[in-house]
């Protein structure tokens, strides 16, 4: 008999409203869902279609309008700032669309400024080599290409140790045979390290890669779909 994976996140009726002026945008409309220990999950959906949002309340970088959402036994609804904050540094990898490096730094040292708070993470040089860049530390952002600058973030996103890593449309600034490359560093840091993987994006091809795809549509899960086959990065015809 399968043994189910451990729930990492669990969502019940989760909403989130904005008032912007006299109108109350419903950006999420009650969603419930899972996300397991190990798994790569690609959520789908139009802009606007509220992934962004649901990312960032299981990030613990926006708080839920109502419903319920908890990581493992911590409860993240109405948990205070300082408990977010310290949630986001010991278990939550960030990867967004826009690199956000420190042009001033070198790759090595943009990913030394988290290693440096970290309760145990691995090297700078250890999280380079985990997304083929050991021979590129040493360079200042702007001496890297666009793919290269999403791996050095990838990196800095890993190299805590994370048990959950988040990424935001990471190719959307990317073309799509580098966007390729930094779909198999994600893919990789997903088998090698165990860590659960889940990847936002509107480019319905990128779902074929992942263990299961989670659609949603105005705020709603409209579907989620378990591949049987999974495809490589490689392998996806954009």
């Amino acid at each position: 008999m399968a043994v189910q994976p451990e729930a990492i996140f669990v969502s019940r009726n989760l909403t989130k409203q904005y008032t912007m002026g006299e109108v109350t945008i419903h950006a999420l409309r009650g969603v419930d869902l899972e996300l397991y220990a190990g798994e790569l999950v690609v959520l789908l959906g139009a802009s606007g279609s509220g992934k962004s949002t649901l990312l960032n309340i299981l990030g613990g970088l926006d708080a839920a309008t109502g419903g319920d959402v908890r990581y493992r036994d911590l409860q993240l609804t109405g948990a205070s700032d300082r408990v977010l904050t310290r949630f986001r540094r010991d278990h939550v990898g960030f990867v967004f669309q826009f690199y956000n490096l420190i042009p001033s730094l070198t790759a090595r040292e943009n990913i030394a400024v988290v290693t440096d708070i970290a309760p145990d993470p691995m090297t700078p040089e250890e999280a380079l080599a985990l997304v083929g860049l050991e021979n590129r530390m040493d360079h200042f952002p702007a001496q890297l290409s666009g793919g290269e600058q999403q791996r050095v973030a990838i990196a800095r996103a890993i190299a805590k140790r994370p048990a959950v890593l988040l990424c935001d449309e990471p190719t959307g600034a990317l073309d799509s045979r580098t966007g390729i490359k930094v779909l198999e560093v994600i893919r990789h840091i997903n088998e090698t390290l165990g860590t659960t993987t889940a990847v936002i994006t509107h480019n319905e091809v990128i779902g074929q890669m992942a263990h299961r795809v989670i659609r949603l549509s105005d705020g709603r899960v409209s579907e989620v779909h378990e591949n049987s086959q999974r495809l490589s990065p490689a392998e996806l015809h954009w």
